[in-house]
């Protein structure tokens, strides 16, 4: 399997009680970031939503779709959120939260392994294509959390 390590850094000028509500509200992703197909609860978590499964499909502007399921692992309200994945990626996502007097900075490690047999058998020669999908994706999500809170980017990348 072929693994990869992406870190994505966003800044809002918004809150840090406005960035994480979106951000922890899964289900409502696909109205705002562009690549999210599906997000949808499939099992609650307790009160802090360790335990919660999500389902999620995405696609970037590659013509093929990439499922999986991330179950909750870590909530550190409104600084961490962390979970395991499984399904066409399997790995680890850990959401960090920081506010400063200019808004909230936001950072997405996302440490996954792919599953799907024809993404190893090209991982040498697509890795570079695989990670301009993933920033283009992350991209849009900064700049679409950016609109549905109605402030402005600082900084994607």
């Amino acid at each position: 399997m072929a693994r990869y390590a992406f870190l994505s850094t966003w800044a809002l000028a918004a809150p840090i009680d406005d960035v994480w509500e979106a951000l922890s509200d899964a289900s409502d992703w696909p109205s705002w970031w562009r690549g999210v197909r599906v997000a949808e609860q499939l099992r609650p978590g307790d009160d802090n939503e360790v335990g919660s499964v999500h389902r999620y499909v995405w696609r970037s502007r590659l013509p093929y779709d990439i499922e999986f399921r991330i179950e909750t692992t870590r909530v550190e309200r409104p600084y961490l959120l962390e979970g395991s994945a499984d399904g066409d990626l399997r790995g680890t996502g850990r959401w960090r939260l920081w506010e400063s007097p200019a808004g909230t900075a936001v950072t997405y490690a996302w440490d996954v392994e792919t599953t799907i047999p024809w993404m190893n058998a090209i991982a040498p020669l697509g890795r570079p294509v695989f990670r301009w999908s993933h920033d283009h994706v992350m991209r849009s999500g900064g700049e679409g959390l950016a609109r549905r809170l109605g402030v402005p980017v600082l900084f994607t990348g």
